[in-house]
Formats: C-alpha cells, sequence, structure tokens
C-alpha cells in the first residue's frame, strides 16, 4: 500500500506497531507498506527538481515511481539559475523515455528541457517561490504556457499525478497488454 499526504504529524499519531511496518519518508509525505520487488535496472524515468526546495514533490513521484516497480534517475538543484548543472547532467537525462519537471518559481525549467530533450516531458508545478508566485500559480501557469510544445502539466505540488501520468505512458507501450491497476 501506497500512502501520500502523511504529514509527520499523522504518521506519529498512528499505533507504533503500525509505523514499525511502514517505510516512512517524512520528505515526500509517503509511507509504503509491504515489501517492493526489485525494479528494472534499466531507468525509463528521470525526475528532475529544480532547486532542492522543490525535493518534495520531486520525491513523492519517485517514490511512487519506486512503489509501482519503476526505477528512475533524480537529479537535484538543476534548475536554470544554475543552467551549467543541467547541461552537465543533459545527455543522462536524453536517455529517459520520460522526464518529470519539478520547477515551482516561474517554471522556467520545464521549457528548458521541453526544447532539449526528444521525450515526454511531463510538469510538476510547487508552491514554491515569493510573491507573485502566488503559491505556484506562476509557476502553473508558465508551465501550462510553456513554448515547448506537447508538455503535460500536472496540478501543483501533484508528484503523485505526475508518476502516475508517466506510469500510464510506459504502460500504454508495455507488451503484452498490461492489465496492472495502475494509481
Amino acid at each position: 500500500m501506497l500512502v501520500t499526504r502523511l504529514d509527520a504529524t499523522k504518521f506519529e499519531a498512528l499505533p507504533a506497531e503500525q509505523r514499525a511496518q511502514l517505510d516512512y519518508c517524512d520528505l515526500s509525505r509517503t509511507a509504503i507498506l509491504g515489501d517492493l520487488e526489485p525494479p528494472p535496472a534499466l531507468a525509463a524515468i528521470a525526475v528532475l527538481a529544480a532547486g532542492t526546495s522543490d525535493l518534495p514533490v520531486s520525491r513523492e513521484a519517485v517514490r511512487t515511481l519506486r512503489y509501482y516497480g519503476q526505477s528512475c534517475i533524480e537529479l537535484i538543484d538543476i534548475g536554470v539559475a544554475g543552467i551549467w548543472r543541467l547541461m552537465e547532467r543533459l545527455d543522462d537525462i536524453k536517455t529517459a523515455a520520460i522526464v518529470i519537471v519539478v520547477a515551482g518559481m516561474d517554471a522556467a525549467l520545464v521549457s528548458v528541457v521541453g526544447g532539449l530533450v526528444p521525450g515526454v516531458v511531463i510538469a510538476v508545478p510547487t508552491s514554491i517561490g515569493y510573491g507573485i508566485a502566488a503559491g505556484g500559480t506562476a509557476a502553473l501557469h508558465s508551465s501550462l504556457t510553456s513554448c515547448a510544445p506537447g508538455i503535460t502539466v500536472v496540478n501543483i505540488d501533484n508528484g503523485y499525478g505526475a508518476a502516475c501520468a508517466a506510469l500510464r505512458i510506459i504502460h500504454a507501450f508495455a507488451e503484452p497488454r498490461a492489465s496492472a491497476n495502475l494509481c
């Protein structure tokens, strides 16, 4: 079982025997009950966090993918404010069939990645930012109006939804047709 949006207060309110059974991550506010199958060695998905403040949302996506048996590469703090960090990892990113881009502020990373990679790009605007960022509204609007065509956008802070979109894409092309219950 995967539990999302489980903050530390709610987790601590659980009985000790239940807490002991969960693999809990306070950063992503997720918990996993049960053993997970080893993921495939080759990661078809990359999860990019523009800044370290976007990490809770990107980690939610990573843990959701992991729960559903999908490996991914996770790259943190590669936003356009330090574009050399993105460019240094571009070859790795381009190997992924799907790139989930998690970015707050003005979400400029979404358009930049959308213009540089050939695969599917899923944007996750985050509520990170100051003033006019308006709780992620600016990042959402930037993602929706990206000049890079074909970007899929999920709602603000929805790492779970981005991972589920990626899983749907992966399973749509799996042979034989996947019948697993996803997200």
